[in-house]
């Protein structure tokens, strides 16, 4: 019966996608929605319910261990525990196609409702290309991967998902992110295809996807931070991003993404860089079509992959069909892609974006020149090469660099023209304390140069930060007299949008600290333990107490206990553990984490010696990592801020704020 459901379901949502489509589209012809508009929203409203029934029947199967159904038989266990038999749906990869539909049909449904004022006849064609989108996505569920067919005869037990994905709660949390964000550009991707279908260019368009943009940079940014947090508590090599072909291209829509969210700002205040948003906005979710690809090919190897299936060919095949069409697009509407005012060549806010979108672009670039370049030289010649670590650091972190370097220069650029000898003097503080600060961490006996210039780039960027706010919070006094907290409130209420971003700039650059001074002084030692020896790296040192075995339905495990000091401090037993389950043949090992403030006391255990008692055990003390999992609700805050829909005050005070030409043109516009 579930067979049948699930395939109903997927079914459903094929049908009322497909009369979705047409039906957006007869609306979007005639400009008018009428009987055209009601039948398409309830086919909007009937390919969400397919999903959800299709999700709710494979959730179902799961718990109940219908292992009849052929994803049950594969991922499914009865020893799993409840938490991860239910996010097994996304453990594999046709459940994980499930969960983009429903992300997917549920975003489409959602912009259906949500229309911005300024929309107008953009918003049946991006509801067109939504539409499209959820017939390929049903069709490639329904044909290429059917999680729901029959198995015969059914076994009594599978063997339940990949052990990586069962020992951490925050697979339950990461992969629903990431899918979010990838969904979620689909809106910009649709709204600009709008755009180069009906003409309509210009502002209207990048007014509509700021908030929709935003919201899946937030969710993509959470996903992305928290993929690394799992691999630094699960997969036992000490670091949380190891420059993994899937991880790469996980965060190249993110690139592109802040691209445009900076860029579209330009275009709202100074019609220019048309085309270039309208790329921007296409190649973001080009690029989480090419991840998804890279995926589910099984072209590359990765923890993060699934297997080589047929879905990897169909995708490439959309994915250049989509390239294709866009690229007609551009050249049919040459004619509406210049801009109406040219970028003034001088220091300002707008070529200050622009520089910036270019080093995001670079870094996307150079990024993805990395991952595929492999795969290429594999397809071309059949040799297999792999492009490591070293590469990556040296292209990136010198574009890295600059981009934080802007994040304290551009926010106290005025738009149109700046006057040098005012910008100069607001930054000097900032560019002093960042200099201090890398002469004194140098004295101190701190090397590396990549890492120092990031300590003293996210003082100038804090800087920065604090100068913008006394700006402005003086430029209120100036206007509207008194006391100084109720003014700084008033600023910062009324110039949401600004600080919003600002507070993402702090949350990027407290992450670039914890990267850095990770990568750069992480030290480690590895050592064979008997009862009572210790091993020591800096200020902490693990003495083996125990090794203790277990076994369980799911796995046999060994855990080493561990006493922990910290500077001759006993700070708890920690117990890292290696575990054998019976579908995989390589042990998987848990590490152990002690985080504080400063630091992160890394336990892995790597080996257990049976007939002499010994356990081989790697200490690793990883300086300020706690801080990268911090910036994640900094960031996302910020972007809330930022992009948290606007109520017009009934105070005649906000009237009155001082709407500065030279920094407040960004809080002009709805």
């Amino acid at each position: 019966m579930r067979q049948l459901l699930g395939s109903f379901g997927l079914t459903l949502g094929l049908v009322c996608a497909t009369a979705a489509t047409m039906a957006w589209a007869v609306a979007a012809r005639r400009r008018v929605t009428g009987e055209a508009g009601r039948w398409a929203r309830i086919g909007t409203l009937g390919a969400l319910l397919g999903a959800a029934v299709a999700v709710a029947v494979m959730v179902d199967a799961l718990v109940q261990h219908d292992f009849s159904v052929r994803y049950v038989a594969e991922n499914g266990g009865r020893a799993v525990p409840l938490y991860y038999t239910v996010i097994s749906l996304w453990a594999a990869l046709e459940g994980s196609l499930l969960l983009w539909l429903l992300v997917l049909t549920g975003l489409t449904a959602l912009a259906m409702v949500r229309v911005h004022p300024r929309a107008g006849d953009l918003h049946p064609w991006a509801m067109s290309v939504l539409s499209v989108l959820g017939v390929f996505f049903f069709a490639l569920a329904l044909f290429a991967g059917n999680a729901f067919e029959r198995v015969s005869p059914a076994p009594a037990d599978g063997p339940g998902p990949n052990p990586l994905l069962q020992d951490h709660p925050l697979m339950g949390v990461h992969p629903p992110l990431l899918y979010l964000g990838y969904v979620g550009m689909a809106v910009p991707f649709a709204y600009a295809i709008a755009a180069l279908v009906t003409g309509r260019t210009g502002a209207a368009w990048v007014a509509v996807v700021r908030a929709w943009t935003l919201t899946a940079w937030a969710f993509l940014t959470a996903g992305v931070v928290m993929g690394g947090w799992w691999a630094y508590e699960v997969l036992g090599w000490g670091g949380y991003w190891a420059w993994d072909p899937v991880e790469n291209v996980s965060v190249l829509p993110w690139f592109t993404a802040t691209a445009l969210l900076h860029s579209v700002m330009v275009q709202r205040r100074r019609a220019t860089l048309r085309l270039w948003n309208l790329t921007l906005a296409i190649a973001t979710f080009v690029l989480v079509l090419f991840g998804t690809f890279l995926t589910r090919s099984g072209v590359v190897e990765s923890v993060h992959a699934f297997t080589r299936s047929a879905i990897g060919p169909v995708l490439l095949a959309f994915l250049l069909a989509v390239v294709l069409a866009a690229g007609l697009l551009f050249l049919w509407r040459s004619d509406r892609l210049a801009d109406d005012e040219p970028l003034l060549a001088t220091a300002s806010r707008e070529t200050s974006f622009l520089a910036n979108n270019l080093l995001l672009a670079g870094l996307a670039f150079t990024i993805l020149l990395g991952t595929t370049f492999p795969i290429a030289v594999e397809a071309v010649t059949g040799d297999r090469l792999s492009v490591g670590a070293p590469y990556f650091t040296r292209m990136t972190v010198p574009l890295a660099l600059l981009v934080v370097l802007l994040m304290g220069i551009g926010p106290l650029l005025p738009w149109g023209r700046a006057q040098g000898r005012r910008v100069a003097r607001q930054l000097l503080p900032s560019a002093l304390a960042g200099l201090a600060t890398v002469g004194l961490l140098g004295l101190s006996g701190l090397r590396g140069v990549g890492a120092l210039l990031t300590f003293g780039l996210a003082v100038f960027v804090a800087g920065a930060t604090l100068t913008r706010v006394v700006l402005d919070v003086g430029r209120t006094r100036a206007l509207l007299p008194g006391p100084l907290a109720g003014a700084v409130g008033r600023t910062l209420l009324h110039r949401r949008r600004t600080y919003g971003g600002l507070l993402v700039h702090l949350g990027f650059v407290l992450a670039a600290v914890a990267v850095a001074a990770s990568s750069t002084y992480s030290s480690s030692a590895t050592q064979q333990l008997a009862l009572g020896d210790t091993v020591r790296v800096g200020d902490w040192t693990a003495t083996l107490q125990e090794v203790r075995r277990s076994a369980d339905d799911r796995r046999t495990s060994v855990a080493a206990d561990l006493l922990l000091r910290e500077d001759g401090r006993d700070v708890g037993v920690h117990s890292p553990q290696l575990s054998t389950y019976p579908a995989l043949t390589q042990a998987v090992g848990t590490p152990s984490v002690r985080t504080t403030l400063t630091e992160d006391a890394y336990l892995v255990l790597t080996e257990v010696d049976p007939d002499s008692g010994t356990a081989t055990v790697r200490l690793v003390v990883n300086p300020l990592v706690l801080w990268l999992w911090v910036s994640i609700p900094v960031m996302v805050a910020g972007a809330m801020t930022a992009g948290w829909p606007r109520r017009r005050s009934r105070e005649p005070a906000a009237a009155a704020l001082p709407q500065d030409p030279a920094h407040h043109a960004e809080e002009v516009r709805a």
